[in-house]
């Protein structure tokens, strides 16, 4: 959150934390009203913050313990034994030539992704597909 935004740093660490703590996206919804509430309207990087978390609350059912998306694609990294069909991944891997394999608990999908809103887009994609 930047500091003129939410300029009291301790104030800052308890929203990351509660952020963190978020389970549902009821509750990430509950959290930016609260923050559109006590400071007005979430800047940009406010809003990237809140829709990182958001992905992170999706990912969860799906096994995703981690989502990296940059400029190149999108990486996800899963749990150990993750509730997800093993031959629905392998379908997209061999179906599709952006999908590949990057270590044994890894996807990578390439793609130009040069702005946030591209990126949080097509992660909510390969959910959708992951998820069948």
């Amino acid at each position: 959150l930047p500091d003129d935004y939410c300029n009291d740093i301790h104030e800052r660490l308890v929203i990351y934390k509660r952020l963190a703590n978020c389970e549902t996206a009821n509750e990430l919804d509950a959290m930016h009203e609260e923050l559109i509430d006590r400071f007005g309207m979430p800047p940009p990087h406010a809003k990237t913050l809140l829709e990182c978390h958001r992905l992170r609350v999706l990912g969860k059912p799906l096994g995703i313990a981690r989502i990296d998306a940059s400029e190149a694609g999108v990486q996800l990294q899963f749990i150990a034994n993750p509730p997800i069909d093993a031959a629905r991944v392998l379908k997209l891997i061999h179906g599709n030539k952006h999908y590949k394999l990057a270590g044994q608990d890894r996807i990578k999908v390439s793609a130009d992704l040069f702005e946030v809103a591209e990126r949080v887009a097509r992660t909510k994609q390969i959910f959708a597909e992951l998820a069948g």
